[in-house]
């Protein structure tokens, strides 16, 4: 089998934004080696909405981290939200962004990598509110995704089941925090590149030493 590089990860994971850039980098030096598969992991699901206030103090400190050691920046209208939570309209859930997910790379198998990206783009620069269907509009154009048809699967029980399938899976990975990143080189052999945060150096380097191993 061809080896499959899989990359589990969050929409509301700030490293995983942090992240977007290496495995950007490695979508496109790789994209050759292996194919890609993005699976969301379900980091946030209470079964009762949860406002922003509950993590915004942590996320004040957290955010700065990933900034220093990743290089990404956060958007003002994001941090408006974390500083300003008790005027904030945001309960976060991973729910809705996974089936999104589920529907755009459907769409474009190929883009998996830089939808994911794009998702973190759209939460954690431009402030877009991944529970709202309105946080998608930009990415059906920019990914050439009829709207009508989105919207539609957005609300369908199939494409939630994708969703959950997704999470089972990231689990059953026994992946325990993101982002986590496996290369599957044959139908029983996975190997763990990395567990949270790695920079591109430390990524490029363990693969091209597995794909020599393998």
């Amino acid at each position: 089998m061809k080896p499959v590089l899989i990359y589990c990860y969050d929409s509301y994971c700030g490293w995983c934004y942090g992240f977007s850039s290496v495995m950007l980098q490695i979508a496109e030096q790789f994209k050759n080696e292996f194919d890609i598969e993005v699976l969301s992991g379900g980091m946030i699901l209470p079964k009762q909405p949860v406002s922003i206030t509950a993590t915004a103090d942590y996320i004040q400190k957290a955010y700065k981290m990933v900034e220093s050691r990743t290089g990404v920046r956060f958007g003002e209208d994001y941090l408006w939200h974390i500083f300003n939570p008790e005027q904030s309209d945001w309960y976060p859930h991973s729910e809705k962004s996974a089936i999104a997910l589920c529907i755009l790379k459907e769409y474009q198998p190929a883009l998996q990598v830089e939808i994911a990206a794009d998702l973190q783009k759209a939460l954690h620069f431009e402030g877009r509110d991944l529970t709202d269907d309105e946080g998608y509009r930009n990415l059906l154009e920019k990914f050439r995704i009829p709207s009508k048809d989105f919207y539609q699967k957005l609300h369908t029980e199939a494409y939630k089941e994708k969703a959950y399938y997704e999470f089972a899976l990231v689990k059953q990975l026994q992946v325990n925090g993101y982002p986590s990143v496996l290369l599957q080189v044959s139908e029983s052999k996975f190997y763990l590149l990395s567990n949270g945060y790695s920079d591109y150096d430390v990524m490029q380097q363990r693969i091209v030493t597995i794909l020599k191993e393998a």
